[in-house]
């Protein structure tokens, strides 16, 4: 019997076929090549928006992935300006001047403006007021206020403006070593010679050669020497008001000149009243006693005063 069923023809089962695809070892996953595997579907129906996958099929990168690499790059930058810093440290400290000699200083300081050298004892309602309005944390840090350093690095970066910072060794280290000097490479002399400062001297000496360089305004250098002029006591005779007055010249003495400008003298003296406060030395209503006390300006040294 012959026909397309037999002797070799297409439905011949022995005949070869040649019309089916060979063989092929499963892909893992349930995939081929030519199926890129499938994500989650977008709002158009493809993955993560409708978009395809990249070459491969392979999902784009984690969102946290890419945050841990800029965490590793944030960190690796700050680890490199903390080396910086402690490399520009370590050069200021062997290029700046000793501070043995910050007593000699103070002493050819005062002789130049005709001031008495050394001046007397700080009277504490003078030390209080000075370190409540300049450098609140005097007595516990070592010589460079950290915090302050932080809120000017901070002011510079954001353009607010100068934002203080300098504290009462530092103020100390500019009158004695660098009084004409400006810029950052004059601050950061003055950041170095202030913890040599800390180091060398005891807090009382400090305050006291700090006391002695002053200037307190209307020609006066030395508290012993503004504490006559303006009032005709010496520093030990200092009313709350007198001394919280004299304490808030120190940062702009020509513009809080009680004399000059009596009722901008009157407002530094709030301000180092209210300080007084936040710092808990006094009461608020102490302070408001203190200020509701007129000032007695004598606009010279009073007769006997010695300072």
């Amino acid at each position: 019997m012959t026909g397309p069923a037999w002797e070799g023809g297409a439905a011949d089962p022995r005949a070869p076929q040649f019309g089916f695809d060979p063989p092929t070892v499963p892909l893992p996953f349930g995939s081929t090549p030519a199926e890129p595997q499938a994500g989650p579907a977008g709002p158009h129906g493809g993955p993560y928006g409708g978009e395809p996958y990249g070459p491969g099929g392979y999902p784009p990168p984690r969102p946290r992935r890419r945050r841990w690499r800029r965490l590793r790059r944030l960190a690796g930058a700050l680890l490199v300006l903390v080396m910086l810093a402690v490399v520009a440290f370590g050069v200021l400290l062997v290029i700046t001047p000793s501070v043995s000699n910050a007593p000699a200083l103070s002493g050819a300081f005062d002789r130049v403006h005709h001031a008495a050298y050394p001046g007397p004892p700080v009277p504490a309602l003078f030390a209080e007021s000075l370190v409540a309005t300049e450098d609140h944390r005097f007595y516990s840090e070592p010589g460079i206020d950290v915090f302050a350093i932080a809120r000017v690095i901070e002011a510079t970066i954001t353009r607010r403006g100068d934002q203080g910072g300098a504290t009462l060794y530092q103020q100390l280290a500019k009158m004695l070593y660098t009084p004409q000097e400006t810029g950052l490479r004059a601050q950061g002399e003055q950041v170095i010679l202030g913890i040599k400062l800390d180091v060398s001297y005891s807090k009382a000496q400090i305050l006291r050669m700090y006391s002695d360089v002053a200037y307190f305004g209307h020609g006066y250098y030395g508290l012993a020497e503004a504490s006559c002029g303006y009032f005709g006591t010496a520093p030990a005779g200092l009313t709350l008001p007198e001394a919280a007055t004299l304490a808030g010249l120190v940062q702009a003495p020509s513009a809080d000149d009680p004399i000059a400008h009596y009722a901008q003298g009157r407002a530094r003296e709030a301000h180092v009243l209210y300080r007084l406060v936040a710092t808990g030395k006094i009461s608020a209503a102490q302070a408001a006693t203190a200020f509701a006390r007129p000032l007695h300006l004598v606009g010279g040294r009073g007769t006997g005063c010695t300072g």
